[in-house]
C-alpha cells in the first residue's frame, strides 16, 4: 500500500466522522482509566452498563478504594474476568493515592506501572484523555491494519509501530478511534461488510464480500 492510498483512506474516515470518540462513557481521566481497565476482553456496552451504576457512587480513587474488592465486585460482576479486575482496580486506586496524589499520570511509564494496566490500556488513556499520539492496537485495529494492508504485522506491536510510521501525521491523533469503529461495525471479523465500506475501493483485502 502506498502513502497516497493511506492518505485517502484516512481522509474518507475523517470526512465521515470528523470528531471520533471512544464508546466508553467517562467524564474524567480517572473514569476513563477504570473503564478501559474493565474493558479487557469485554465489550464497551457491558462496561458502560456497569460504570453507569458504579461511577455515580464511586468515581475517585478514594471512593472506589473505600468500596473494597468485594464491594466493587457487586458493581462489575456482569463483566468478564471481574474477580481479577476488581483486585487490580483496588490496587491501582491505592497506588494513585499513594504515589500520584490521586491524579492519573499522563506518561506511559507511570501508567504501565499500575496493576492491570498494560501497553494497550496506557495508549488509550494517553490518546483519549491526554490527547497524545498513541496507538492502542486491539483486535479491531489489528484486523484493520492487516486486512486493508494499511499496516500489516504479525503481532500487535508490529502493527502499532507501522501505524505510527505510516499513518499521515494529520490523522495520527484520531486514527485509533476511526479504525476501532470501522473494525467494530464494518470490517467485522467473520464477514466484513464490504458493500457498506467507504474505503472498499482502496482496501487491498483479497477476499472482499462485495459483489
Amino acid at each position: 500500500m502506498n502513502k497516497h492510498k493511506r492518505h485517502e483512506i484516512f481522509s474518507r474516515l475523517r470526512a465521515e466522522n470528523p470528531n471520533p470518540k471512544t464508546e466508553l462513557e467517562y467524564s474524567s481521566p480517572f473514569e476513563l482509566l477504570i473503564a478501559v481497565l474493565l474493558s479487557a476482553q469485554a465489550t464497551d456496552v457491558s462496561v458502560n452498563k456497569a460504570t453507569r451504576k458504579l461511577f455515580p457512587v464511586a468515581n475517585t480513587p478514594e471512593a472506589i478504594l473505600a468500596l473494597g474488592v468485594d464491594g466493587l465486585k457487586e458493581y462489575i460482576k456482569t463483566i468478564g474476568l471481574f474477580n481479577a479486575k476488581a483486585e487490580n482496580t483496588i490496587k491501582t486506586c491505592r497506588l494513585l493515592i499513594e504515589k500520584h496524589n490521586s491524579v492519573v499520570p499522563d506518561n506511559r511509564e507511570a501508567l504501565e506501572a499500575l496493576p492491570g494496566v498494560g501497553r494497550k490500556t496506557a495508549n488509550v488513556v494517553l490518546n483519549t484523555a491526554f490527547r497524545q499520539i498513541a496507538m492502542a492496537v486491539d483486535t479491531h485495529i489489528f484486523r484493520f491494519g492487516n486486512r486493508t494492508k494499511v499496516a500489516p504485522g504479525k503481532d500487535v506491536l508490529e502493527v502499532e509501530a507501522k501505524l505510527l510510521k505510516f499513518v499521515p501525521k494529520e490523522f495520527l491523533l484520531d486514527a485509533h478511534h476511526w479504525m476501532i469503529l470501522h473494525g467494530r461495525y464494518i470490517c467485522v471479523a467473520r464477514k466484513p461488510k464490504c458493500d457498506a465500506c467507504i474505503i472498499e475501493d482502496l482496501c487491498e483485502f483479497k477476499e472482499k464480500t462485495s459483489t
